[in-house]
């Protein structure tokens, strides 16, 4: 984890991801791209792409430059290697590109969740960006000065497409020295019986050269109550989860368990696209 992005609209849950961002960033020798996002109507926006000098535009612009330089002279970035960025972007649109642009490892995002009517038709832009992000999502939804990994929880039904992001997710786990509590959730709807549930998890996890994990069947209504039941009661630091990044029709109708439990989740979620 040498690169990591984190956005900020300069909030205090932004600020919770950024102190998290400097812990894994002084851990792991790495680097902080902070980066904020300035989101104008259509007309403005158009203006700046042409190369306008607006003075409204050029204001918004100097605030935002002189927040990110208080930022960084934060007690907590002291010694880290921190690049600031203002960019004229929609903010999930504009974090999925400079994530990409910076070949980043890690995006790192505050969030205060959402519920009902706004959950339903809006969504966040954290839960915007865990859909459509290639690198894997931190996301945060406290303060904590003490950021611990001892205990990873990664939910999965350990499926041959879950291959290629596991190879990450134990990177993950390795980097922090965590140990990996992988669970399967057997709901009514889709019940396997233990014997059964067993023998894919051992198949699956003989592939991959991990030691340090257990392997875990829990039965409840449904994946996320059970993925949120689980890791509260194994004491759980953080949650693992992949998304196959799904838009349109398909994802309003069927949602996510991974952008629901970044939603939902005190704990917090990193996920990994599929």
């Amino acid at each position: 984890m040498k690169r990591i992005l984190v956005p900020t609209d300069f909030s205090e849950h932004a600020e919770y991801a950024l102190k998290i961002a400097a812990q894994i960033a002084r851990d792991t020798d790495g680097e902080i791209f902070l980066v904020h996002m300035l989101e104008f109507p259509s007309q403005m926006a158009d203006a700046v792409s042409g190369g306008a000098d607006i003075p409204e535009i050029m204001l918004f612009m100097k605030k935002a430059h002189e927040k990110l330089e208080e930022i960084l002279e934060s007690d907590y970035l002291e010694g880290i290697k921190v690049s600031e960025a203002v960019k004229f972007e929609r903010a999930f649109e504009g974090i999925v590109k400079h994530s990409k642009k910076n070949n980043i490892d890690l995006v790192v995002m505050g969030s205060h969740g959402a519920s009902g009517f706004q959950e339903l038709v809006v969504g966040s832009t954290t839960e915007k960006v865990v859909r459509t992000s290639e690198a894997p999502v931190l996301v945060i939804k406290n303060d904590d000065t003490n950021f611990k990994t001892e205990r990873f929880v990664f939910a999965s039904d350990f499926s041959n497409e879950i291959k290629k992001p596991f190879e990450k997710i134990v990177s993950f786990a390795n980097i922090f020295g965590a140990h990996l509590d992988l669970v399967m959730v057997n709901t009514p709807n889709s019940f396997k019986t233990s014997i059964a549930a067993q023998k894919i998890m051992k198949e699956f996890v003989a592939q991959f050269p991990i030691t340090n994990y257990s392997l875990h069947i829990y039965n409840d209504s449904n994946i996320e109550t059970g993925i949120l039941n689980f890791s509260n009661g194994v004491n759980a630091d953080i949650i693992g989860m992949c998304t196959h990044g799904r838009t349109s029709l398909y994802h309003f109708f069927n949602g996510s368990v991974s952008e629901g439990l970044v939603n939902h989740s005190n704990k917090p979620v990193v996920t990994f696209k599929i």
